[in-house]
């Protein structure tokens, strides 16, 4: 058994590797030393360097959309498929619908062929893997030789083609695509325009995204701040917003009073810390996040501010700020363009949006967070019955799920994930029944045992835990994210007869 002095030495030379490693205070990103929980970090580990991730090639959602898209008429919404498929369909019905369908594919893929020039001598068929055999080295192949199907799921990829020609696979598939996103952005205008927004079906369509042009007012209904009516949308918006400056002008002035001032400075220290710097390195959006923080604190005492309410904001603030500015990336988004009365109303609906999320998730920030670790506890349950190996493995190595999971549960996965992932991550949240909560659980589980492989292959404590409180997640997008959630609402339905504790 190593002293103590080798144990504080092996989180010292790991701090710079791990974001957000254990500190022993009440709200850090991790939870609070516990030598029943943490009694493996007094063992004496040797410095081994971690492995490093292979770059690899990800297969988007996109690209299987693109590459399909001639399967399926371009104005056909894959929710409604997947709502019919939901139902208990007649089997002939099914197989005459396959039939059509198939028909309809082969006659267009007579017509691509004759259109198609010969491919390039050495050319070969190529296979996009799926997201979870992208890690998996391709094996050998001899000239003309097939790749091997890994798994059901993997993609065909289009043949190679000369580019320029008259059926380019990259032309084919940008104008597919924008056809499909245009087809979704119509129905999206047309159900917001109507006299009484439908919600239910608002929520239906936003489950597989939400076109950006229309994403801040769709999140403002589904979020519950605007009313579903449109006549009484722009008197809520004024007095809402109204409401928000009344509680800076009483409260915030109070920051600097000494029951305030340990609050306050919690908040100032932590603003900088945050993701993206292009963004919150800007002046005018640290005073913003220090208000609408400090003024959520005062007016919820039960709670107060606890580290990685901070982390909220930052999605309802882009996708709200991203509305009045041109940069397509929100991790750089300038506010210094925007006009200070807008910038002002932003900054109320970014406060209003936050608290009504936090009010279905207030249990997480109370004393000693009791709902982040009673969904911990539950995590661990569900992938126990999920996936007994890679449970068992874990435990094994003697890492518990507070170690890695306490970040997940209290940031909403934001610390793993880029912002663009967040952003789609939270259209399907706010669309799904106890997104935030519920649905957050089973999501968890499908992140975890996406890493499955990897998982097992690590033998070491120190290497497991940098592992999981540092995944590769730089390069995903929202194929990623799409099949993610795909495999969390499949969870969801597998375990439905699970416990009556996995429906709180």
């Amino acid at each position: 058994m190593a002293s103590d002095g080798a144990r504080k030495q092996f989180w010292k030379r790991s701090n710079s590797k791990v974001p957000g490693s254990i500190q022993h205070v009440y709200g850090a990103q991790h939870p609070p030393f516990d030598p029943l929980l943490h009694g493996t970090l007094l063992k004496a580990a040797p410095k081994v360097p971690p492995t490093p991730v292979k770059a690899k090639r990800v297969s988007t959602f996109q690209e299987f959309e693109s590459n399909t898209s001639d399967a399926w008429d371009a104005g056909e919404d894959d929710d409604g498929l997947l709502a019919m498929a939901a139902e208990s369909l007649d089997s002939e019905v099914v197989m005459e619908t396959a039939r059509r369908v198939l028909h309809s594919h082969s006659q267009r893929q007579e017509q691509l062929k004759r259109q198609e020039p010969p491919p390039a001598p050495g050319g070969d068929l190529r296979l996009v893997k799926s997201v979870s055999e992208s890690h998996t080295a391709c094996p050998a192949e001899g000239a003309g030789g097939t790749v091997p199907l890994q798994r059901s799921q993997s993609l065909p990829h289009s043949a190679t083609a000369a580019p320029g020609g008259p059926c380019d696979p990259s032309t084919l598939s940008s104008s597919a695509l924008s056809e499909r996103e245009a087809s979704r952005l119509d129905k999206f205008r047309q159900l917001l325009a109507g006299p009484n927004t439908d919600l239910d079906e608002l929520r239906r369509l936003s489950w597989s995204g939400i076109p950006k042009p229309v994403r801040p007012i769709t999140w403002k209904l589904l979020s519950g701040y605007l009313p579903a009516n449109v006549d009484r949308r722009p008197a809520t918006l004024q007095r809402k917003q109204e409401e928000y400056f009344a509680f800076v002008a009483h409260y915030y002035d109070s920051r600097n009073d000494a029951a305030h001032q340990h609050t306050y400075r919690q908040i100032h220290i932590d603003i900088p810390r945050m993701h993206p710097e292009a963004l919150i390195l800007q002046p005018k959006v640290t005073e913003i996040f220090e208000r609408i923080l400090f003024i959520w604190a005062i007016r919820h005492p039960a709670s107060g501010y606890v580290q990685g309410i901070n982390d909220l904001v930052t999605p309802f603030f882009v996708v709200f700020i991203c509305e009045h500015t041109e940069e397509e990336d929100e991790d750089v988004a300038d506010v210094s363009r925007v006009p200070a009365e807008v910038l002002r109303n932003v900054e109320a609906d970014t406060y209003w949006c936050m608290s009504r999320l936090l009010d279905g998730i207030q249990d997480n920030y109370t004393f000693a967070q009791p709902g982040i670790q009673t969904k911990v506890r539950m995590l661990e349950e569900l992938v126990s019955r999920i996936d007994e190996q890679v449970h068992r493995h874990l435990e094994q190595h003697e890492v518990r799920y507070l170690q890695f999971a306490f970040r997940w549960m209290n940031n909403l996965l934001m610390r793993e994930l880029p912002l663009r992932c967040t952003v789609r991550l939270w259209d399907t949240y706010q669309s799904e029944p106890e997104g935030f909560s519920r649905f957050h659980l089973y999501v968890c589980a499908a992140f975890l045992l996406r890493w499955r492989k990897e998982i097992l292959e690590e033998g070491d404590f120190q290497e497991l835990l940098l592992f999981l409180q540092s995944l590769p997640t730089a390069h995903w997008g929202d194929g990623d994210v799409s099949l993610l959630l795909a495999e969390a609402y499949r969870l969801k339905f597998a375990f439905a007869d699970a416990p009556n504790h996995y429906k709180r």
